[in-house]
């Protein structure tokens, strides 16, 4: 996996503050999007242990509510298994920090996937700069959902994160 940046108490990612893993890939290239640099999976640097660390020190932090994957596309397909793999070590180390994700995809097309047992918060859909709204919480366009992933998954419904 590769990776852009590691941002720190960030509060616009998610709730509380966070720390924000941006990963490399994209294949859905929206038109406005913030990010257009992390569309390139071979970009940005390799996601290593110092980088890993670096990671886990700031989930360490009390005051640090948890991790959003974000980028580029944490389930840009060449992403899924080192993202699963982090979120899954994530969740075994830090069971009281929540994990947020932000993806272009659909929630059913996405749900099935493995890693969505350690997700928490799923942003799903592409962004579309002609539902652009500057008032909405955690997303930038009205087609976007913000989604409780694990009563979607025990319902088998989406269900929006309150």
């Amino acid at each position: 996996m590769r990776y852009h940046n590691i941002t720190k108490d960030d509060m616009l990612n998610g709730d509380g503050l966070r720390v924000v893993l941006w990963v490399a890939g994209c294949s859905h290239c929206c038109r406005g999007c913030q990010n257009p640099v992390t569309w390139d999976p071979d970009g940005g640097l390799a996601f290593d242990e110092a980088a890993k660390e670096e990671v886990f020190e700031q989930l360490r932090q009390s005051y640090i509510s948890g991790i959003t994957f974000s980028g580029g596309d944490p389930l840009y397909i060449t992403n899924r298994l080192d993202v699963g793999a982090l979120a899954k070590e994530i969740r075994e180390t830090f069971p009281d920090k929540t994990i947020w994700m932000y993806t272009g995809s659909l929630w059913e097309e996405v749900k099935s996937l493995p890693l969505m047992r350690y997700v928490d918060v799923l942003v799903d859909g592409e962004f579309e700069i002609d539902k652009l709204d500057t008032q909405l919480h955690w997303k930038g366009s009205s087609n976007q959902r913000v989604i409780d992933v694990q009563r979607s998954l025990a319902e088998d419904a989406v269900i929006l994160h309150a």
